[in-house]
């Protein structure tokens, strides 16, 4: 995708608070829904998908503390949309494929090996990562290359504590992240519709940006199978593809990685893949969205915003000519 680069003010309000999970619907949705009549099959049909997950697949919930800075006016997306309507083409192609295929994913034990270009390599198993810093509650916009975007109430924290912890060293340039590639466990792998494993990559700037997540919940709880778990990044400015689910290796390199949708159609997905409503992808339109679970079919199209709405990151590209460098 080409991008044109421009000069944007703020875009994103901030609020004062953001409830736990348990209060999540009881006083932000809750007043939300409430004002339009619709709290009897809103919210508490979310809460209620939420226990049942919980029950069935034995999520754990997980604290978190909720970042006042992170937190955007936007209504935020049902827990079952969230988990229902998914790209993770590991367990298939179709939007609903992963939620039903995600439940062979055994997530522990799991370790993620940080190697390459740093100071100190190390292995870090989960219980490790959830103990690196303080988790944080985030709200981000999450917004897909085919049009349709998502709010969620993400729980990790930025992923330039890490960053630190293995120290860079002079040569590092990207950050790759390699994902799981097991057959046994997902599906998708016997289609050739990438190559395997899923491979994506941020130059170390954009790694280093406060915005980046290293994900290890949402809604309170751990990560589901098929949103990643157990450990994800999110790179809200950017289209949903470079937030890479399911890692288990992070290399500091001197190159540009080579990425899975990059390699599978270099002319429709650039290394950057920055949000932009002004240039369209060859297929569609980017200028405008469908929110899931928000906007009907026949809803008129709600405006993409530029960098999804996170203008801060705009100066991470200052002088770049993202014609070029889509």
């Amino acid at each position: 995708m080409f991008i044109k680069r421009h000069s944007y003010g703020v875009d994103c309000p901030r609020a004062s608070e953001i409830t736990p999970r348990e209060l999540f619907e009881s006083r932000r949705t809750f007043l939300k829904q409430l004002a339009v009549g619709s709290i009897a099959g809103g919210a508490l049909a979310d809460m209620a998908t939420r226990e049942a997950f919980a029950q069935t697949t034995g999520a754990q919930k997980l604290a978190a503390t909720a970042n006042p800075a992170y937190v955007i006016m936007d209504k935020v997306t049902s827990f079952k949309d969230a988990t229902t309507y998914n790209n993770f083409y590991e367990f298939g192609t179709d939007k609903t494929e992963p939620s039903r295929n995600a439940d062979a994913l055994k997530t522990r034990p799991w370790t993620i090996a940080i190697e390459g270009e740093v100071k100190r390599p190390m292995t870090l198993d989960i219980d490790s990562l959830l103990k690196l810093a303080p988790l944080e509650e985030r709200v981000y916009r999450l917004r897909c290359v085919e049009g349709w975007s998502m709010v969620i109430p993400w729980i990790g924290y930025s992923l330039s504590e890490l960053i630190r912890k293995v120290e860079p060293n002079g040569n590092a340039k990207y950050v790759e992240f390699v994902t799981l590639a097991d057959k046994k466990q997902m599906p998708g792998l016997r289609s050739p519709v990438l190559e395997w494993p899923y491979v994506e990559g941020l130059r170390l700037d954009e790694a280093n940006h406060r915005l980046t997540l290293l994900t290890l919940g949402m809604y309170g709880e751990v990560l589901p199978n098929q949103n990643g778990a157990p450990v994800r990044i999110v790179v809200p400015w950017k289209y949903g593809f470079k937030s890479p689910k399911s890692i288990v290796k992070i290399r500091f390199v001197r190159e540009q990685p080579r990425t899975a949708w990059n390699i599978a159609a270099p002319q429709e997905y650039g290394f950057y893949s920055n949000v932009n409503p002004e240039v369209d992808h060859p297929r569609w339109s980017q200028a405008t969205e469908r929110r899931i679970g928000e906007d009907g079919f026949f809803t008129r199209k709600r405006k993409t915003l530029m960098f999804n709405g996170y203008s801060e990151v705009a100066s991470l590209y200052a002088g770049m000519d993202l014609k070029k460098f889509f």
